[in-house]
């Protein structure tokens, strides 16, 4: 095991671990309910991609890794990883589906699980992390922007995530 296929989150007792293929059902409650919360559905935004409902299968490819945040009764309460970025440079991967329960909101976790996505993707040979989101979604904005990640004036590669309108990338 890598060290950075499961860790436990201190004093709280939480655990981030690469996702199973029994999560699936839950990742994908946890992602449409969040966006929907943030107004971000329909055509061009991630609640419509394809792999949504079997995120184990999309992630279970080269050089890409995705984890789940399970709370001390090992309920599944956020979600996030990295992949090559879709018709990028392939020294560039992007931080994908980064998403949180109301409840596990605030609390720093978003910073672990985005600390451990960036470094698995130096170990796994990435230069660059890219990453979309919205405007509106201010506290995960700040947190990327204190985590040194630079604002774009435009996407990169072909998510097709069209409806996005806030874009960064982080040198690694």
């Amino acid at each position: 095991m890598r060290t950075t296929d499961s860790m436990t989150i201190a004093p709280s007792q939480l655990q981030l671990r690469l996702i199973q293929k029994t999560d699936n059902a839950i990742v994908a409650k946890i992602i449409r309910e969040t966006m929907t919360q943030f107004g971000c559905v329909g055509e061009g935004y991630a609640y419509v991609d394809p792999e949504i409902d079997d995120i184990y299968t999309a992630f279970n490819e080269e050089r890409t890794r995705f984890w789940v945040l399970e709370n001390e009764q090992g309920k599944v309460i956020g979600c996030g990883g990295i992949a090559p970025l879709k018709n990028g440079a392939a020294d560039t991967c992007e931080l994908q589906k980064l998403y949180f329960l109301e409840e596990a909101r605030g609390k720093g976790f978003g910073r672990k699980l985005t600390e451990l996505c960036l470094q698995t993707a130096k170990e796994l040979g990435y230069k660059k992390c890219y990453l979309e989101t919205v405007e509106r979604m201010t506290a995960a904005n700040a947190m990327y922007q204190k985590m040194g990640f630079e604002k774009l004036c435009g996407n990169m590669g072909d998510t097709g995530h069209c409806s996005c309108d806030s874009y960064y990338v982080k040198m690694l």
